[in-house]
């Protein structure tokens, strides 16, 4: 019969790539750590990690298994974790979400809010954006990410939040506030570009240039805020999200943009690893509560 204590080692190993780490994770000695390594090279027929330079590699083999290996730990610590009911009173935990700062600035407020109703124990960190990778939701560094799903791993779960469409945001009394905004009027003004990378040009110069147009972009920022900030108190145009903005649009006036647009689906990933959390489900449900009620 298999020792199925193997399939946790392995789960570790995997996740590290270290024996050292995985053995300090274990609390087993290094020595110990690599005879299980051993043990579980025997028992797949397969080397699983490689030496490549001062470190270690997974084989094809130990890539296929990783995601496999890491469902059925995770099922398993479920079965075996005590079904108490979460007591959100009492719970003391710090939950780290990472998004991008216009998410923050719209919905964090009434987050919180809703958060410390039920549980005034827990704290809400909030990471940028600039320190994106798959890793850190793995090792469970990041309890969720908020934003536009791009590439992540297989295993990742991910669930729609709401979607969005961009807007054209202007200040009160400006040219463009009086009547039926054209794609002519809407390019011969002067824009504000926003890029996290810098770049100046994107899906809207795309659109623009399908007509024969192209924007007059004045200055480039990495941020909506600032986009929206330097809009008001100018005759600058600011293109943003709709509704990651509402707030830091009052005053402004709003327009559809003149050329059509993809929206985009904010969405919410997690490792599977805390699925069956129930603190981490409450966590989920609060973040889905707040965008569905803007």
């Amino acid at each position: 019969m298999p020792d199925l204590n193997l399939l946790f080692a392995l789960d570790v190993l995997l996740t590290e790539g270290s024996v050292a780490r995985a053995a300090s994770r274990l609390r087993l000695s290094p020595s110990a750590m690599s005879r299980t390594l051993a043990r579980l090279r025997e028992a797949t027929g397969d080397p699983l990690l490689v030496r490549a330079g001062r470190g270690l590699v997974p084989t094809p083999r130990a890539e296929e298994l990783r995601q496999q290996v890491g469902r059925v730990v995770q099922d398993a610590e479920a079965l075996l974790r005590p079904a108490d009911l979460l007591d959100l009173w009492s719970l003391d935990r710090i939950f780290t979400l990472r998004t991008n700062d216009s998410f923050v600035e719209e919905f964090a407020p009434r987050l919180v809010t809703r958060i410390q109703a039920d549980a005034p124990g827990v704290r809400l960190r909030f990471a940028p954006k600039s320190d994106k990778d798959v890793m850190s939701l793995r090792e469970a560094a990041i309890d969720l990410e908020i934003g536009v799903a791009g590439a992540t791993g297989p295993e990742m779960r991910i669930q729609a939040l709401f979607r969005d469409r961009f807007i054209g945001a202007v200040r009160a009394g400006h040219p463009l506030s009086r009547g039926v905004v054209t794609a002519e009027c809407y390019a011969a003004a002067r824009h504000i570009s926003v890029s996290r990378r810098g770049r100046e040009k994107g899906p809207i110069d795309e659109a623009l240039n399908l007509l024969g147009l192209q924007r007059n972009v004045a200055c480039m920022v990495s941020g909506f805020s600032a986009a929206l900030a330097m809009a008001s108190a100018s005759d600058l145009i600011a293109s943003v999200p709709e509704r990651h903005t509402q707030s830091a649009r009052a005053g402004m006036h709003r327009f559809p943009l003149p050329v059509a647009t993809v929206e985009v689906t904010i969405s919410m990933l997690w490792h599977p690893r805390l699925d069956a959390d129930p603190a981490q489900r409450w966590l989920r449900g609060c973040v889905r509560e707040v965008c569905a009620s803007g």
